[in-house]
C-alpha cells in the first residue's frame, strides 16, 4: 500500500516529469524581464512614450473608434511666444484626462490642438524687442510691420512646446492645429457670433474691466495677473464735501488713490460710531470733518479736537 502524496511510477518517469516542468518554468521566466528593486520613473516614462510612438498608439485610438459617437476636444490654445511653465503642465494634464476617459468609454475622440497668436503677451514681447514704450511708437514704426513681427514671434518657441507636449504624454493632434490669426479661424468666429446674434443671444451692456492706459486697451483678469508685483503705494486722506452741509466733509482714507477719478460712492458701517469734529485750518477759519470715532486719535494724534456730534453710521 502506497502512502498518500507519493508519485506512482518509476524513478525515470519522475525525473522526466521534473525535467519537463523545469524547462517549462525556464520558458515562462524568459517571457518576463527582471524587475529591478530600484525604480527609475524617468526611464519608465520614456519607455512608455517610445512604445506609444513606435506603435502609433495615439493614432490607433482615433482610427479604431471610427463610427462610434464623437467626443470633440478643441484645446484652449497656449501662446508659443514664451516657454512653457509648470502651470501649463497642470493644464495639459487636465486636458488629457477627459479625452482618455471618453476613449475608454468607446467614443471616437477628436483631439485638435491650437495656437493662440493674438493678444497682449505677443505684442508686448515684440515691443520689448524693439525697445518701444508706448502706442505712438508702434504707429510710427508701422502697424502692418509690427503685426508681421507679432506673427513671427507667436511661434518662437514652437519646438519647445512640441517637445513639452510629447514628454508629458499629452495626446493631441498638432499637425491639424488651428491658428487664431488664420483667416479661416477668424471667419469661423465671426460666423459663430452671427449665429448667436440671429438667435437673439447677444446683448449690449456695460461691464467694469481693468484698463491699461499705456497699452490703450482693456485687460483680461489673466493679463492683469501676469503683471502682478508687490509694490508700495501711497495711501491718502480725501475730503468728500457734503452738499447739504456747507463747510463739512466726510474724511475718507483709501489705499487705492488711482480709483478716485471713477469714485461714485462712500461706504459707512451702520453699527460703527462716527463723530463730527471741528478742526482749524492753516489759512484761518475751521472745517468740520466726519470720521470713525475709534480712529480719531490715530488720524489726529495729539490734537484735542472738539467733538460736535456723535452718532451711528446708519445715520449717514
Amino acid at each position: 500500500m502506497q502512502e498518500p502524496g507519493w508519485y506512482r511510477g518509476s524513478h525515470s518517469a519522475l525525473s522526466s516529469l521534473i525535467g519537463r516542468e523545469y524547462i517549462f518554468l525556464k520558458k515562462v521566466m524568459a517571457m518576463f524581464r527582471p524587475v529591478s528593486s530600484k525604480l527609475n520613473p524617468t526611464l519608465l516614462e520614456e519607455g512608455i512614450l517610445r512604445f506609444w510612438k513606435s506603435h502609433h498608439i495615439f493614432e490607433k485610438s482615433e482610427t479604431l473608434r471610427l463610427g462610434a459617437p464623437d467626443y470633440v476636444f478643441y484645446e484652449g490654445p497656449p501662446t508659443a511666444n514664451g516657454k512653457p511653465g509648470v502651470h501649463h503642465a497642470l493644464a495639459r494634464a487636465f486636458k488629457d484626462i477627459f479625452p482618455r476617459y471618453h476613449v475608454m468609454k468607446g467614443n471616437h475622440v477628436i483631439r485638435r490642438g491650437g495656437w493662440d497668436t493674438h493678444g497682449l503677451p505677443v505684442e508686448i514681447g515684440v515691443e520689448k524687442q524693439l525697445g518701444f514704450t508706448n502706442k505712438a511708437q508702434i504707429e510710427a514704426f508701422g502697424i502692418a510691420r509690427f503685426n508681421e513681427l507679432c506673427r513671427q514671434s507667436a511661434f518662437e518657441y514652437i519646438q519647445e512646446w512640441e517637445r513639452f507636449t510629447d514628454r508629458l504624454g499629452f495626446w493631441v493632434n498638432l499637425e491639424t492645429a488651428y491658428v487664431t490669426y488664420h483667416n479661416e479661424y477668424i471667419e469661423t468666429v465671426w460666423w459663430i457670433l452671427k449665429q448667436l446674434w440671429d438667435k437673439g443671444l447677444l446683448y449690449q451692456g456695460y461691464k467694469v474691466v481693468p484698463y491699461c492706459p499705456r497699452c490703450g486697451t482693456p485687460l483680461s483678469d489673466h493679463e492683469v495677473a501676469l503683471g502682478y508685483a508687490e509694490a508700495e503705494d501711497p495711501s491718502v486722506f480725501v475730503r468728500m464735501p457734503l452738499v447739504d452741509e456747507p463747510g463739512a466733509s466726510l474724511l475718507v482714507w483709501t489705499t487705492t488713490p488711482w480709483t478716485l477719478p471713477g469714485n461714485v460712492a462712500v461706504a459707512a458701517h451702520p453699527n460703527v460710531d462716527y463723530v463730527t469734529v471741528e478742526r482749524p485750518l492753516p489759512e484761518g477759519g475751521s472745517e468740520r470733518l466726519v470720521l470713525a470715532e475709534a480712529l480719531l486719535e490715530k488720524v489726529f494724534p495729539g490734537e484735542a479736537l472738539p467733538v460736535l456730534e456723535s452718532y451711528k453710521g446708519k445715520k449717514l
